[in-house]
């Protein structure tokens, strides 16, 4: 089943005294249901313009798109309550236990005590939930965050920048946290993030924005062997040389610092012969392990 769905969206905003700015040009996404989604793009590709206008905060200038098979913002109310969201810093009452500030949401919602004690075991807190809020660490304040929002068992949990600003305990945490309900099944996390190692080790498939429009999307192996798969470590005394003959031989090749990468390569025999040639011998020849971050880079070169 599909959670998300956006085709041809388009969102502008107007600027005083200037042209008016393109957020999300043209943009298709799809996710299916299960696991966790990463949405990565550079600082102003669109990805909080996007979730903005999932929710109803923002209405696209064009397009389409959908929540759980409904489309929105028409549709927003028959499908909120299956939808949770932590898009924002969290605003809790400091001085109040983080088991109270749970209660006063679960309450006004309608929602049991049971539930709510559920949601402090799922985000581990709940040894802590007495504590006041103002005491607890950066990442027990995100992951309360994240109980708010699974209060109402949504079958969509949608993150916005989830480990922002936390140390790297917190993200521990964080990251963690995502990783056990992706797993659950209940619940698909849709997760928008700049952290990409984080989201290496988190997330099932990606989608990956840049100027406002999806340049690559897809289970995370999918998308690491499509770019960088091809690419070859070469080791070799006198790398200065090896690297001329490569490229006399036709070869798109690199200087890496310790080793030449070989781009593309199609037959590491070849480069072998090649340099043997010219009596060049390796000392290394290994494939490049093609990582989320490199591949972002790639594919986002030219986005301001």
């Amino acid at each position: 089943m599909t959670v998300i769905e956006v085709a041809g969206a388009h969102k502008s905003y107007r600027r005083w005294r200037r042209p008016s700015e393109k957020a999300v040009d043209g943009l298709d996404l799809v996710v299916e249901s299960g696991g966790v989604h990463g949405f990565l793009g550079p600082n102003g590709s669109g990805k909080t313009t996007t979730i903005r206008m999932l929710l109803g905060l923002v209405r696209p200038d064009a397009g389409r798109l959908s929540l759980l098979g409904r489309p929105v913002p028409q549709d927003l109310p028959q499908v909120v309550g299956g939808v949770g969201a932590l898009v924002e810093t969290p605003l809790f009452f400091p001085g109040a236990s983080g088991r109270l500030n749970l209660q006063l949401l679960a309450d006004t919602a309608g929602i049991s005590r049971s539930r709510l004690e559920e949601c402090l075991e799922l985000v581990g807190l709940r040894e802590r939930a007495d504590d006041r809020f103002r005491g607890y660490s950066l990442g027990m304040k995100q992951r309360l965050g994240i109980a708010a929002a699974l209060l109402k068992t949504p079958r969509l949990l949608i993150l916005d920048e989830p480990s922002n600003g936390l140390d790297p305990a917190g993200i521990r945490e964080v990251r963690e946290l995502v990783r056990r309900l992706g797993a659950d099944g209940r619940t698909t996390v849709f997760l928008s993030s700049h952290l990409l190692a984080e989201v290496q080790q988190m997330c099932d498939s990606v989608t990956i924005l840049a100027r406002g429009r999806c340049v690559a999307a897809g289970p995370v192996g999918t998308v690491l062997a499509g770019h960088g798969a091809g690419d070859l470590r070469v080791g070799v005394p006198d790398l200065p040389r090896a690297l001329q003959v490569l490229l006399a031989a036709g070869f798109t090749a690199t200087d890496a610092g310790d080793a030449l990468q070989v781009h593309l390569a199609p037959d590491p025999g070849e480069i072998t012969r090649v340099l043997a040639g010219q009596g060049l011998y390796l000392t290394e020849l290994s494939r490049v392990a093609a990582d989320l971050e490199s591949v972002f880079l790639e594919l986002t070169a030219d986005a301001p």
